[in-house]
């Protein structure tokens, strides 16, 4: 038990909590019985048979049983057959659980576990039995649901007599907040939850017992922030008429609303004397760098430098293209043509050369260079700055906490932190993973950007309308536009970097699509050069090609002398084309959809309009297919980052995804229960503002030392 569902303790087998709750008298549904899941069902034996085979030496027992909505098969083998034959006789009501498979086109459960529910007590015992919840708990093939349930009830204690065995449990919530806001106590709770008498109960027990999870995260993340709060930083104020001024002068459009509202909020945080730690998420295109390059030109007018960390090379020259373009001679400081107000921009990747990586190290340890725009290389030891005054990290969710961190500790001071995301965030999540950063979003874009018509192309069930894909894409390239192509994989194993299904929800196994590998940017390129593309000039782009070859089919691609890239996952961040406006995106169910999201918003930066084209071979029915279509439906990222959240299942918030931790979370649903989010966000801010260091709650102190171990106290230390 303890390995299988990471039960070590009482008390975590008093947080084990039911999945859901069975009455004895209500038959579970056996016509929607999910494929390869442990289950467990209440039915009705309708038929059991014993049948003889291998000359008659061999017995198996086949038992039907039923529940109104479907008939399921069980069969046992062997010396299995004595203790089924004679307790599942028809007409036996019982509970069963085991690993739904499939036999001869049949479900089936093989050797169930089994537990009869006694039809032969008097009539008020049966009545009384049968509108009982039975609790259904998370299991495993080690331990089903009821040997939990017996082991739970063995620490309850007898029926009435519960509140003694919970009597010394540590209750983190103060008894004023428990008791304005109407909560049970925690013996209440967890009575109710494991032995309710009605569903009232089992909606109070969840109410309480949620309050516990997100008051005690919020708490965690009130005092990180107030952590945050003492560290000193040095004020970092544009001096008037210096380099900021001179680029916005130098613009040749104004800035969106939303634009110049968080570069308000950004800068009002600039100037105090600790360290800003903000999250600007934005949809793709909203903008996002150039508010992001107006910070960093404020901190280098105050005499500071700032960094940018970009998760990929081709990402990190895309940023150091476009910002010295932007720029102009802003960029080229103490060079001549220089502007006299300017500054250097240098770029530091990996695979730069000897001599220009040593120029860019001594440009950063002088105070020459006042921007920076880098990748992980940036935070290797060798990397001095003469004053860090702003780290910005594009694309958070790619960066290990512990590279932020290390480029953090280069500032003499800690420096201000900007985190970027386009990946929309609900409001609930960004209060609970990016709790210690204010949010600022930017939900308008810049004028100037088109539509993009976004539609499912079924390749399998409708082979014409690929065909029909390919002319859109040659008519696209005719209008004198360019296009991607992006494939899940690179081409000569499935291991690699491009393959995005590791990523995607996973298609059941019984989509034959997903029996064969996913397709690969090699052969697809080969198959279009060869076919529907022939006459148009193609191209491939990976993350295995060298560093120089990958720079120089981007810069091509740029200036428009290649029609079609076909491409893994490498263009999905940051990829700037205006004139590029069609994307066919192959096998698009072995993404994900802030990943299909993300790619789409590739095309459409310019004055024409965007086509995605969203190309699978799954069949209509199947999960992936509406999946792809909810994509195809709308371009709000928000709205999209709630389907995704939903399709992952909630609650895996400070778990492994973000901390490499177990979740924390178990009744606490993190898209369903904003209100109760942000209402602990409140009680929390306001007892950590009166009572840093919780010396008057020691209870509330247990359970934040119990849910901070060590990792997750590292991972938000660092947050």
């Amino acid at each position: 038990m303890a390995d299988h569902l990471d039960l070590h303790t009482v008390g975590d087998l008093l947080h084990h909590y039911p999945r859901r709750y069975a009455e004895r008298g209500e038959l579970t549904r056996l016509s929607d019985l999910p494929l390869d899941e442990h289950v467990t069902v209440v039915a009705q034996v309708a038929d059991a048979r014993v049948h003889t085979f291998n000359g008659g030496r061999g017995r198996r027992l086949e038992v039907t049983i039923t529940d109104g909505s479907g008939r399921l098969q069980l069969v046992f083998f062997g010396k299995g057959v004595h203790k089924p034959r004679s307790e599942l006789q028809p007409g036996t009501r019982a509970m069963f659980a085991g690993k739904v498979s499939v036999f001869n086109r049949k479900r089936q459960l093989a050797h169930p576990e089994f537990k009869t529910l006694g039809a032969e007590s008097g009539a008020e015992a049966v009545e009384a039995f049968a509108h009982q919840l039975l609790p259904l708990y998370p299991a495993c093939k080690q331990m089903e649901s009821w040997q939990i349930q017996q082991a739970i009830d063995t620490v309850l204690g007898p029926a009435g007599h519960e509140e003694t065995a919970l009597a010394g449990l540590v209750d983190p919530l103060p008894d004023s907040l428990r008791e304005g806001r109407g909560l049970a106590t925690l013996p209440e709770a967890l009575r109710k939850i494991h032995r309710p008498a009605t569903k009232t109960d089992i909606a109070l027990a969840r109410d309480r017992l949620k309050w516990d999870e997100a008051f005690v995260l919020q708490v965690a993340l009130a005092r990180r922030r107030r952590a945050d709060a003492q560290l000193p930083a040095a004020p970092r104020k544009p001096v008037p008429d210096g380099l900021l001024t001179a680029f916005d002068a130098r613009l040749p459009f104004t800035l969106t609303e939303g634009q110049r509202r968080v570069s308000e909020e950004i800068f009002a945080d600039l100037a105090t004397d600790h360290p800003m730690h903000r999250l600007l998420q934005g949809e793709v295109g909203s903008g996002k760098t150039m508010v992001a390059l107006r910070a960093m030109l404020g901190v280098v007018d105050a005499g500071g430098q700032a960094a940018m960390l970009a998760p990929t090379e081709v990402l990190a020259q895309q940023h150091h293209r476009s910002i010295t373009e932007m720029m102009g001679e802003l960029a080229e400081g103490g060079m001549l043509g220089g502007a006299e107000q300017g500054t250097k921009v240098v770029l530091l990747t990996g695979s730069m050369g000897a001599a220009a990586r040593r120029q860019a190290l001594l440009d950063l340890v002088t105070g020459e260079a006042g921007i920076v725009i880098g990748t992980h290389a940036l935070i290797e030891d060798k990397v001095q700055f003469h004053d860090l005054g702003l780290v910005v990290v594009d694309e958070q969710h790619r960066f290990g906490v512990e590279q932020r961190d290390a480029l953090r500790s280069k500032g003499k001071q800690p420096p201000h932190l900007l985190v970027m995301t386009a990946t929309p965030i609900p409001r609930t999540v960004a209060m609970t993973v990016f709790g210690d950063l204010e949010t600022s979003v930017l939900d308008q874009l810049p004028s100037g950007r088109s539509p993009i018509a976004s539609h499912v192309v079924p390749a399998k069930d409708k082979p014409h309308f690929l065909t029909r894909a390919w002319e859109r894409v040659r008519e696209e390239v005719a209008a004198g536009h360019q296009g991607y192509v992006v494939c899940p994989r690179i081409g000569d194993d499935a291991g690699d970097e491009g393959d995005a299904s590791k990523g995607a929800a996973s298609p059941s196994p019984e989509d034959e699509a997903e029996k064969r590998p996913p397709l690969a940017v090699v052969e697809v390129a080969e198959q279009l050069i060869k076919g529907p593309l022939s006459d148009l000039r193609v191209e491939v782009l990976h993350g295995r090609m060298q560093p120089e070859a990958k720079d120089d089919v981007m810069r091509r691609f740029a200036a428009g002398e290649v029609d079609v890239l076909v491409a893994t996952t490498v263009i999905e961040v940051g990829v700037n084309v205006p004139n590029a406006t069609a994307m066919v995106i192959m096998d698009a169910d072995r993404f994900g959809v802030s990943q299909l999201h993300q790619l789409r918003g590739r095309v459409g930066r310019g004055s024409a309009a965007g086509l995605c084209l969203l190309v699978t071979d799954m069949p209509e029915a199947s999960p992936a297919r509406a999946r792809l279509g909810a994509v195809a439906a709308t371009l709000d990222g928000f709205e999209l980052s709630r389907i995704d959240l939903e399709q992952r299942r909630e609650g895996d918030v400070l778990g492994q995804a973000q901390s490499g931790v177990r979740s924390s979370l178990r009744v606490l649903a993190v898209i369903d229960d904003e209100e109760v989010i942000a209402a602990a966000r409140e009680e929390a801010a306001a007892i950590v503002a009166d009572d840093p260091e919780l010396t008057g709650y020691p209870e509330l102190r247990t359970a934040l030392d119990a849910l901070l171990d060590k990792e997750r106290e590292e991972y938000l230390d660092k947050g």
